[in-house]
């Protein structure tokens, strides 16, 4: 069976742009609840045997929404230094990890803060994203196509790999299942 190679139409693009909105409600909505009842004295500590913690892995989830919901839509805008400052961007993008860098991360209230402002201010922009914008070609990471829309398409899939992290990362601490 060929897969076709073929763009989405601007209308299959703007229903593929809702449905990801859903999808990235509910992997956050998802994140949040995993991350809901984590002590703030386990926030920064690697159990035995795994390279991360919570701190990172949240700090990474609000790198990965600002780059593939904003930057890689619309580039840098006004105000975005404040939202995602630079020291942050380069210590939690990828190919970073929690235990190269063993100085203090910022603390559970203000992490959880920024990863909420992106959120919101990420949604806000990807639910008035016009077809045009999201039919623009991109480069890796993406899913499904090359263009903006599979680098937003990517955003709930990366989400939810890191919270199938932050679940591990409970287990190996002795912390309940959410599910």
């Amino acid at each position: 069976m060929e897969i076709s190679s073929a763009l989405p139409t601007p209308a299959q693009v703007l229903g593929m742009r809702d449905g990801a909105i859903g999808q990235m409600e509910f992997a956050r909505r998802y994140t949040l609840g995993l991350l809901s009842e984590v002590p703030e004295e386990l926030w920064q500590v690697p159990p035995a045997g795994i390279p991360s913690h919570f701190a990172w892995q949240v700090g990474h989830l609000a790198v990965a929404q600002y780059g593939l919901m904003l930057f890689r839509q619309r580039g840098r805008a006004e105000g975005d230094v404040e939202l995602m400052p630079g020291w942050f961007r380069k210590r939690y993008s990828r190919g970073t990890s929690a235990i190269e860098d063993p100085s203090p991360h910022p603390d559970r209230k203000t992490m959880l803060g920024m990863l909420e402002r992106i959120h919101i201010a990420a949604m806000e922009f990807m639910k008035q994203a016009p077809a045009e914008l999201l039919l623009e070609p991109t480069e890796m990471p993406y899913t499904a196509y090359p263009i903006k829309l599979g680098a937003f398409l990517f955003c709930p899939l990366h989400e939810s790999i890191h919270s199938g992290q932050i679940g591990l990362l409970r287990r190996a601490h002795g912390l309940s299942p959410v599910r």
